[in-house]
């Protein structure tokens, strides 16, 4: 558990701070990140899912500037 809060915490805590932490504020903490990681997956799922849904592809509206006009013969 204190690798878990340690590793997950993305260095708001360091190993000794979590060691001596009262047992009680220890699983608090480590239930908060369990929420907080499990939201941000079901988040992630939810949006992947919209975009497997989405069946047409999107493409930029540019128009050409035909610089280089092709149906002019070329000089020598």
């Amino acid at each position: 558990m204190i690798h878990e809060i340690v590793f997950h915490g993305q260095g708001g805590y360091d190993w000794h701070t979590i060691y001596n932490m009262p047992i009680w504020l220890r699983n608090f903490t480590f239930k908060k990140l369990e929420e907080h990681y499990k939201k941000q997956e079901e988040a992630n799922n939810k949006s992947s899912k919209q975009l497997k849904n989405t069946k047409e592809i999107f493409r930029p509206d540019i128009k050409s500037s035909n610089v280089y006009n092709a149906s002019m013969p070329i000089k020598k």
